[in-house]
């Protein structure tokens, strides 16, 4: 699944082994993750797989996105594609402890 060719995802996540870059779709690595929890967590009785894997993707996401628009939440919510109020409850609870994102 790694190779240098163009993958149509628009999420390309790039590897180097031994000097060398390979490319793969993010989606192969969120495969893999999956994968490895299921295999760490066999035993126990997890039921909020969901919750939690959207906070792993979702945290990273409005970083990332909060600091290209340098802190505007109405730019943010425009390049999510959802509403601001959405977005400020989502930093709230991503952030209750700071007041980096919520003005």
């Amino acid at each position: 699944m790694l190779n240098n060719k163009k993958n149509s995802s628009k999420f390309i996540v790039s590897n180097t082994v031994n000097k060398k870059v390979f490319y793969a779709p993010l989606i192969h690595y969120i495969k893999i993750a999956l994968k490895n929890y299921f295999l760490i967590v066999v035993e126990k009785k997890e039921n909020n797989l969901y919750s939690m894997f959207l906070s792993e993707i979702e945290k990273p996401l409005f970083d990332i996105v909060m600091q290209y628009t340098r802190g505007n939440q109405t730019k943010a919510a425009l390049i999510l594609g959802i509403n601001r109020g959405t977005l400020r409850r989502k930093l709230n609870i991503y952030y209750q402890n700071s007041k980096r994102f919520n003005k």
